[in-house]
């Protein structure tokens, strides 16, 4: 039997990056899966239901829930993947594009969180719980980075909240933990590092991923799957680094002066 067989999991962000690694890993082992994205269309609407919205727009939030229960009879997860890149100097950045960022990655956590959880406290417990909720925070939610502001601001907020999630509904049976991934290759990334004239932050950045090298949006689904499997029942309330050693410390070129740099 697979691991989500039966199972029904609401994905965001799943047209493309984290959110779509998550929704093929979700729909190999067994789930079914409802995915919601401002995208047109998902790259492929096999095997899945693709709904088209916003998740600052709590109606359509509320209506790719309703069709999770109505695909599957409950909902049993829900993995939080939307957001945007975005920040600046504080002293440059605009009012209009601080309210983006802060309203699209934690506004917005906050907008799927509240349909999510409404339908999982009707719902009977199975196996001990009502559900579990995965959101995604960032190394730049644990840490500073030049320049963050606005996202970093953003993503420490979903740290912080999903750790009250994880106190307030607890008890009632439901989970969450926050995913902080390193930098991914992914669309979004690219957006940012692949600007002219990042090169040479591009390869510093992926020199203090202590594996030297950047993730892949399947090593991030890998993560979230098992934080909403039954696997992980006694995780709650955590902010889990899939990073590739990046916040682990700094190196400052002192493994290659080791003999530790790697070939």
């Amino acid at each position: 039997m697979k691991r989500f067989e039966g199972k029904g999991v609401l994905v965001t962000g799943a047209a493309s990056g984290i959110g779509h690694a998550t929704v093929t890993r979700l729909l190999d082992e067994g789930a079914t899966v409802v995915g919601l994205d401002l995208a047109e269309q998902s790259p492929d609407t096999g095997g899945y239901t693709y709904h088209r919205g916003d998740i600052l727009d709590a109606g359509a939030v509320g209506a790719a829930v309703a069709a999770v229960v109505a695909g599957a009879g409950r909902l049993d997860a829900v993995v939080h993947a939307a957001g945007v890149a975005g920040g600046g100097p504080v002293h440059l950045l605009p009012d209009e594009e601080w309210d983006r960022v802060i309203n699209v990655n934690l506004k917005g956590t906050f907008v799927v969180a509240r349909a999510a959880l409404t339908q999982m406290l009707q719902q009977d417990r199975v196996g001990g719980e009502r559900g579990a909720i995965v959101t995604l925070s960032s190394v730049e939610g644990l840490e500073g980075t030049a320049g963050g502001s606005s996202y970093n601001a953003a993503k420490g907020g979903v740290v912080v909240l999903t750790k009250n999630l994880a106190i307030d509904y607890g008890p009632s049976g439901i989970r969450a933990n926050a995913v902080c991934p390193g930098f991914i290759e992914t669309p979004l990334f690219d957006s940012v590092v692949g600007m002219p004239g990042m090169e040479q932050a591009r390869e510093g950045l992926r020199y203090e991923h202590k594996l030297r090298r950047f993730g892949q949006a399947g090593e991030v689904a890998a993560v979230a799957a098992f934080l909403v499997s039954s696997d992980a029942s006694f995780v709650s309330g955590q902010a889990i680094a899939v990073d590739g050693g990046y916040t682990a410390g700094r190196d400052h070129h002192v493994t290659d002066l080791l003999g530790l740099g790697g070939p």
